[in-house]
């Protein structure tokens, strides 16, 4: 069992996942490769002078699986509660995972299925998101939601750092005290 199945690895996802992982949660993403980012060009993200979507994704993947977080391509088709956590359903195999992100961007069909609460976005061309608090939780308990499916900005800064805000928060929740990751400068 995973502790952490991270769905979708657009900037908020692959955000999250390097989190989890660089914790040492057990962590898998399940990506599908329809991020919108897979589009953009990106001259806005703080720290980048500029750089293509396709590459800040790829990076993004490569950061979370330095710290051990698996990266598989695969479309989830339905999410259910088992004892301790949740059963992740993929057309390529099945997952069981103590907690679940989903950072599916703009889709939120795999959320209304499995009956996590949406409500209208706020966003041009994003016009429904999931209602989540301000930590990122669902309306089922052990399921989070971070970036543009949970109702922020589509701007990738934004999304990664949603994805990292819900991440600190669910390891908070966790490890039952606040969690904070800093590195000190190497010599």
């Amino acid at each position: 069992m995973f502790d952490v199945v991270v769905i979708g690895a657009g900037p908020a996802g692959a955000s999250a996942a390097l989190f989890t992982a660089k914790a040492g949660k057990k962590t898998l993403v399940l990506d599908n490769d329809k991020t919108v980012t897979k589009r953009a060009w990106v001259e806005n993200h703080y720290g980048v002078l500029e750089i293509s979507g396709p590459n800040l994704v790829e990076i993004g993947k490569q950061q979370a699986s330095k710290f051990g977080a698996e990266i598989v391509q695969a479309t989830v088709t339905n999410i259910s509660q088992v004892e301790g956590g949740f059963k992740v359903e993929a057309e390529e195999g099945e997952y069981e995972a103590k907690h679940v992100i989903v950072a599916t961007g703009f889709f939120v069909d795999l959320a209304e299925k499995v009956g996590l609460a949406t409500k209208s976005g706020t966003e041009p061309r994003v016009k429904t998101i999931l209602d989540v608090d301000a930590a990122g939780k669902t309306n089922i308990e052990g399921i989070w939601a971070a970036g543009t499916v949970a109702g922020v900005s589509v701007h990738t800064i934004v999304t990664a750092g949603d994805g990292a805000k819900v991440a600190i928060n669910l390891l908070s929740v966790m490890n039952g005290e606040r969690y904070v990751d800093h590195d000190i400068l190497k010599a």
